[in-house]
């Protein structure tokens, strides 16, 4: 299967914009489970799992996978997925959906390429912009995956809505931000390693003819800026996990967490869950771009002529 072929007219930036929201969710909903592995992976050993006298500890991925399902029950693994949707619409339509907009406004006229300067640039802007739109539904969906982790009575949220309630009113309309600047950070680094990875790959498939732009192009490209992406956010992502995660007064800042992370467990500690990041990231990589690259297809081939 090769998919949609390009069209003749190239999508708009309105089709992108809404191809990457809807991308962005389909890959979170397929990848989820993951991902909800890699946050409790991240955090333990700070938060404990009151259920018995001594605190359920995780083991690789499908080891935490298999206790979350035996100790909590299924739908613990797609806790916080309506926090997750909301935050790819938002999300996923900046950082993904304006990065060729953002490219092309960086180019200068006449140039007849796209430098690594440039890619990196827009990247970076996407990424930040992103973040600071959607910085809530990122700490609401971290704080509902660790929250399984507690016994009924610890829960501190009854809901998604309850719980953007909660955190406004008890630490402030601050506290739906916080860890705003690690995760500008993490996704500087994310978008830069895996949009201008996938935007080079796919680039050099096509301009050696290795491969035509179709569905095993996109595979390919995507699979290489899930790997890229994963390596170098880790440890900013490990970070960024715990200090969402904390309670308030817990840490000072992103610096303090990080310091705290670093004599608990030393550097080790800055690539936990990284099996996980790596399956969740590659996956979703995978799912994102390959439909991503068939919707905006889609919706080009839609447009009335």
């Amino acid at each position: 299967m090769v998919g949609l072929k390009p069209p003749e007219v190239p999508p708009t930036a309105a089709m992108k914009f809404v191809s990457a929201g809807l991308a962005g969710c389909i890959a979170d909903l397929c990848t989820f489970p993951l991902d909800t592995a890699k946050v409790r992976l991240q955090i333990q050993g700070e938060v404990r799992i009151p259920r018995t006298i001594s605190s359920v500890e995780y083991r690789g991925v499908l080891g935490t996978l298999s206790t979350m399902v035996r100790t909590e029950g299924a739908r613990s693994l797609y806790s916080g997925l309506a926090a997750g949707l909301q935050r790819q619409m938002s999300f996923a339509s900046i950082r993904i959906g304006l990065y060729d907009s953002v490219k092309q406004l960086y180019t200068p006229k006449g140039a007849e390429n796209t430098g690594m300067a440039t890619r990196l640039l827009a990247g970076c802007t996407t990424g930040a912009v992103a973040v600071a739109c959607a910085q809530p539904t990122d700490v609401v969906k971290v704080r509902f995956q660790a929250s399984g982790a507690l016994s009924d009575s610890a829960r501190r949220y009854s809901s998604t809505v309850d719980a953007y309630r909660t955190i406004a009113r008890e630490e402030g309309i601050r506290g739906l931000w916080r860890g705003t600047l690690p995760n500008i950070a993490r996704n500087a680094i994310i978008n830069c390693g895996e949009l201008v990875t996938y935007d080079l790959l796919k680039d050099a498939l096509l301009r050696t003819q290795l491969m035509t732009d179709n569905v095993p192009c996109h595979f390919v490209a995507a699979f290489g800026a899930g790997f890229c992406a994963t390596v170098v956010a880790s440890p900013v992502d490990v970070v960024k996990t715990r200090y969402m995660n904390a309670s308030p007064g817990q840490y000072r800042n992103a610096l303090s967490c990080l310091l705290a992370l670093l004599m608990q467990d030393g550097p080790a500690g800055l690539y936990k869950g990284f099996v996980p990041s790596f399956l969740r990231l590659g996956s979703w990589n995978v799912v994102m771009f390959v439909s991503y690259e068939q919707l905006q297809r889609a919706m080009a081939l839609a447009r009335p002529a």
